[in-house]
């Protein structure tokens, strides 16, 4: 029964920082309509940032989440606004834009991780808060993941409800939907797909601060992250917030049950899971 208990809690606290990855990614691929595979690098940012604040500075993590968050939101919003929305305007198509996204978005994954790399170095760098052990029917985690489970939940449902409360939110799913309709109705689509990709960049920035505060960070964890949200938005449903914040917490008791059994085959798991899903639901769990 201990053991069980231990699979379940450490998938679920797992799976709330998964599920706060994809909705990031979900606003931006779902969304503003690119693929963008230097998501990571905003998880990366935020992680370090973290890092150096409560190091350096003494500044507790938890309130780095207002650090952090309006940071890479801004940095989000000015590269789709200086970068992605002019791959748009010189496109095509909708294919041809989202292939240049791609390009883009792995010239940007380098330059983010060299710059960061200039000014934080290749060192794995960690801290400790709140690693006090807390005891669940005999389940034994610390106190900083059961934290950052809190949060990442609250996060997520704090989000959720703008996008479906909010005259905001209500813009950013009619573009999700039909940008061109959207349009005619009044909305400045220009504006809300670059809104989409700063949010996006926030949750992840914000996810980096949770991370950070559970697992040790360096400059090329990025590229990892990316995956694992890749693979939650598809398992999720592209585009749909409530698909990833579930498929989250389903890949995230995925890999601790593989983690059990054998931890070298966590990432194994996933890639399977994401051909799979390729191949036999390519809409997701929620998608349409």
């Amino acid at each position: 029964m201990v053991t069980f208990l231990n699979v379940v809690i450490a998938g679920l606290l797992l799976g709330g920082l998964y599920a706060l990855i994809a909705m990031g990614l979900s606003l931006q691929y779902g969304v503003a309509r690119v693929a963008n595979f230097s998501h990571g690098e905003f998880i990366m940012l935020g992680g370090m940032i973290t890092w150096t604040l409560y190091t350096v500075f003494g500044i507790n993590p938890l309130l780095c989440l207002a650090v952090c968050g309006p940071l890479t939101f801004i940095l989000g919003y000015i590269l789709h606004r200086t970068v992605f929305k002019r791959l748009s305007e010189s496109s095509e198509s909708p294919a041809v834009f989202e292939s240049k996204s791609v390009l883009a978005s792995f010239a940007l994954l380098f330059i983010i991780q060299n710059v960061a790399s200039i000014g934080w170095g290749p060192e794995i760098r960690a801290y400790s808060y709140l690693r006090v052990p807390v005891d669940i029917a005999g389940a034994v985690f610390g106190a900083n993941r059961l934290v950052t489970l809190g949060f990442a939940i609250a996060i997520g449902l704090t989000f959720y409800l703008f996008v479906t409360r909010t005259r905001m939110g209500k813009a950013i799913r009619a573009a999700a939907q039909d940008p061109a309709t959207a349009g005619l109705m009044g909305v400045n689509i220009d504006m809300v797909l670059a809104l989409c990709f700063g949010f996006g960049a926030a949750l992840a920035g914000m996810a980096g601060v949770l991370i950070s505060m559970c697992y040790p960070v360096h400059v090329v964890m990025g590229q990892e992250y990316t995956i694992i949200a890749m693979i939650v938005v598809v398992l999720g449903g592209l585009g749909s917030i409530p698909g990833s914040f579930i498929g989250g917490f389903v890949l995230g008791l995925i890999g601790s049950v593989v983690t059990y059994l054998d931890p070298g085959l966590a990432l194994v798991a996933y890639y399977l899971i994401f051909i799979l899903l390729l191949l036999v639901k390519p809409t997701g769990i929620m998608g349409r």
